[in-house]
């Protein structure tokens, strides 16, 4: 299962330097716009301290972290819409992502260029929501008028379809984006089809500069997240990216100004927060697992994760919450402490389950 979070914003505002700091890429990172044009992909780990628990009690060959990639997106501008700026190219690139990370710049530094010669966090978001909602609009009237052709079929899922259309190109022309209109899951699932890209889940960075007083900026950012239902971190990006490369040095420095880890891991968890996903574990002697899965996963489903002959030829699923797997000091201490489960089919995977899948493929 792939996780694509792409990191955008205006040019300037730090989107190279937070992609640097998470993948230690060295990709450039300079002071004119524009300086990312095609999209810089890494793949991260995701932080998740549940696995060094699990190692300790099953001292596995190897462990395998659940993973995001990282899409660096080239700076946006008002009329990329209209292809300003390469515009229509960088609004296919977060198209084609699962969540959005928007790096919005909170710090003044005469030093580096800003695309409107002044720092306006809320304008600064405004100018590429806006975008993302002309482009949405675009997509759903192309839709429409494919629909439109097909309407004398009478077939009723196309005049659900175009309902759905409407409504959601009347919000967008109010400049609300898709992810805040107001609808129902009906709506969604059929509106879907269309990947609007302002549909998809927002963290908002806050990018701050360690030497000033962004309060006031950084505020204005989280006031906006809030009315969007998004999350938001506050970040020195450069900071982070400083603190990356330190390698064996990164613990004592993190002591030293007071911070139990890298605002980089946080950020990452938050975005895997952001896309929806659940984790469940195998342990076994070859090695601890992370698993990704969509929430409502029943059981079968997420053996099909791991392979398709797991769900194929599902029987059951024997399941320990992570919580009695450590209280209990792994399965034997589990069974014997009668926290061991046998689910069956219908059994929906809780976060953190350490499952063991038992299946049966006949061999045609």
């Amino acid at each position: 299962m792939s996780f694509k979070c792409g990191i955008v914003g205006l040019p300037n505002v730090g989107k190279s330097t937070l992609f640097n700091a998470l993948t230690s890429a060295g990709i450039q990172a300079e002071n004119f716009p524009f300086c990312t044009i095609d999209p810089n992909t890494g793949i991260v780990n995701v932080p998740d301290k549940r696995l060094i628990q699990l190692k300790k009690i099953v001292n596995p060959e190897k462990v395998i972290p659940a993973t995001v990639e990282f899409v660096d997106i080239a700076g946006l501008v008002s009329g990329a819409s209209k292809g300003e700026g390469l515009g229509n190219k960088f609004l296919g690139h977060i198209r084609e992502t699962q969540a959005i990370a928007h790096v919005v710049r909170c710090f003044e530094n005469q030093k580096i260029t800003h695309v409107n010669n002044k720092v306006d966090p809320l304008e600064d978001i405004e100018i590429i929501e806006m975008e993302l909602i002309l482009s949405d609009i675009e997509t759903l009237e192309k839709a429409k008028e494919s629909l439109n052709k097909k309407i004398k079929s009478g077939d009723k899922s196309i005049f659900l379809k175009l309902e759905t259309i409407e409504k959601f190109l009347i919000g967008l022309a109010k400049g609300i984006n898709a992810r805040s209109i107001d609808c129902n899951e009906d709506d969604i699932n059929l509106i879907k089809e269309f990947n609007l890209i302002s549909l998809k889940p927002v963290i908002y960075v806050a990018n701050i500069d360690e030497s000033e007083n962004n309060a006031e900026a950084v505020k204005k950012v989280k006031e906006k997240a809030m009315q969007d239902n998004s999350e938001v971190i506050e970040m020195c990006n450069q900071l982070e990216a400083e603190i990356s490369e330190l390698g064996d040095d990164k613990e004592d420095f993190l002591k030293e100004i007071g911070l139990d880890e890298p605002g980089l891991d946080r950020f990452i968890r938050i975005a895997y927060k952001t896309l929806g996903y659940k984790t469940f574990f195998t342990a076994g002697e070859k090695e601890v697992r992370s698993w990704v899965i969509k929430s409502g996963y029943k059981a079968p489903q997420a053996a099909g994760v791991i392979h398709t002959d797991f769900e194929k030829g599902f029987i059951r699923a024997e399941t320990i919450s992570f919580n009695d797997f450590i209280e209990f000091n792994g399965e034997q201490g589990s069974k014997a402490a009668g926290k061991w489960r046998s689910e069956g089919a219908e059994y929906i995977i809780n976060v953190g389950d350490v499952i063991l899948f038992r299946f049966n493929v006949k061999l045609s």
